[in-house]
């Protein structure tokens, strides 16, 4: 098979899986699962092993913690979080976090 005539392939398939994912409304969840579980490396250990329930909705990241201390600081540090977690995106993902 001719190598060019392959990769010509491989694009429009890639390009196939774009449309689809943006049609169904797929491509910003999958976003948000992948920044998800990169929790520990964006937010560090401590505050990874801390955590009981993450989730996103509604552009919303909703952060359950085990630690009312740790809650009480990273409450301080919002606009850090929201940083970090549209920056691992590439993209505006959450505009708020919820503390339970």
């Amino acid at each position: 098979m001719d190598e060019r005539k392959r990769g010509s392939e491989h694009s429009l398939l890639g390009d196939v899986v774009d449309k689809l994912m943006k049609a169904y409304r797929l491509d910003g969840k999958l976003k948000e699962i992948d920044v998800l579980s990169k929790w520990e490396e964006m937010m560090g250990r401590a505050v990874f092993l801390r955590t009981k329930n993450l989730y996103i909705k509604n552009k919303v990241l909703y952060l359950e913690l085990d630690s009312s201390v740790m809650r009480e600081e990273l409450q301080h540090g919002k606009t850090i979080i929201i940083q970090r977690v549209n920056e691992t995106a590439g993209s505006e993902i959450i505009t708020d976090v919820w503390f339970g």
